[in-house]
């Protein structure tokens, strides 16, 4: 997840392995990409015509980044995480019976976006004011703290980002994550930062003593702590993250191009009722999600 406040370059499953992901998800991509012609949306006008066009079509592109629990393509091949699971639900209510995985890297979700490359963003994307300016988000289908994998029994004592700078603890995050613009903010040195592919290579990290602590959402990490067995490493408790000394909202939704407000806003309406009726949380409860990640807040609240 991008920080909120920076860009940061970019880096790069078999159950845990990203790499194997990509590898296997960019092939159907590539053929998505040739099977598909792109859909234009340089004439909407008044909202719109995507949606329209995804229904006669009947497949929607989902740009996804390979990131276990948000959006990945698992060891069986199939497309799935939180963000894919919820989007096949809604457009099938939406009359798009079929969904289409797009992998990239994270950096690249929203300028795939621009150019047409897929038709959504699903990866789980934080919602910030400089997003905000390129493109269009649904209200957040989650809101989550941050936290750090460490080794078993953290032995530097390390619960918060200022822990970091007072220990001089060297931290990890993966490739433009949200967290690396966190810890900046607290007096981290970026340049002393290890930004890695994603939170498996950050756990492997801990492991091997390269890094004392990866940061990343609290779900991401006891995601990867718990399927790995964490039996050398551990994850701390959620904590809030500062920006500029105020608690930083991270809650995450999907992104459309800019002028397909008609989409989202037929989006929104099916995610407010599965919020209602418990059916989200049902939903992701099975990547990790819990009742304290679930979130009444607006993509108005978080774009200001």
């Amino acid at each position: 997840m991008a920080p909120p406040r920076r860009t940061h370059k970019d880096n790069s499953g078999r159950r845990l392995d990203r790499r194997a992901l990509l590898a296997g998800g960019a092939a159907i991509g590539l053929l998505g990409a040739t099977a598909c012609s792109r859909v234009s949306s340089a004439e909407a006008k008044d909202g719109g015509n995507l949606l329209k066009r995804l229904r006669s079509q009947g497949t929607v592109r989902l740009g996804i980044a390979g990131e276990i629990p948000f959006g990945y393509i698992d060891k069986n091949g199939d497309f799935t995480g939180e963000a894919p699971e919820i989007a096949k639900v809604i457009f099938k209510r939406l009359g798009v019976a079929h969904v289409q995985p797009v992998p990239t890297e994270f950096a690249s979700l929203i300028p795939g976006l621009r150019s047409q490359q897929f038709d959504v963003v699903s990866a789980g994307m934080y919602i910030n004011p400089d997003r905000c300016q390129q493109v269009i988000f649904s209200d957040p289908d989650y809101r989550v703290r941050d936290s750090f994998i460490v080794r078993k029994g953290n032995p530097k004592n390390l619960h918060t980002y200022e822990d970091i700078v007072k220990s001089g603890a060297k931290l990890a995050s993966g490739s433009a994550y949200a967290q690396i613009g966190y810890a900046v903010n607290a007096g981290v040195k970026e340049g002393d930062i290890m930004v890695l592919p994603d939170q498996l290579a950050g756990l492997l990290a801990i492991e091997q003593g390269r890094a004392d602590a990866f940061a990343g959402t609290a779900v991401t990490v006891r995601n990867v702590v718990r399927q790995s067995g964490g039996r050398r490493v551990e994850a701390t408790e959620p904590f809030q993250a500062l920006l500029d000394g105020k608690p930083d909202i991270g809650a995450g939704g999907f992104a459309f191009r800019p002028e397909e407000t008609d989409l989202r806003d037929a989006f929104n309406v099916e995610l407010h009722k599965m919020k209602k009726s418990g059916e989200l949380l049902r939903i992701v409860g099975p990547f990790g999600f819990t009742k304290a990640e679930m979130t009444d807040l607006t993509a108005k609240e978080l774009c200001r």
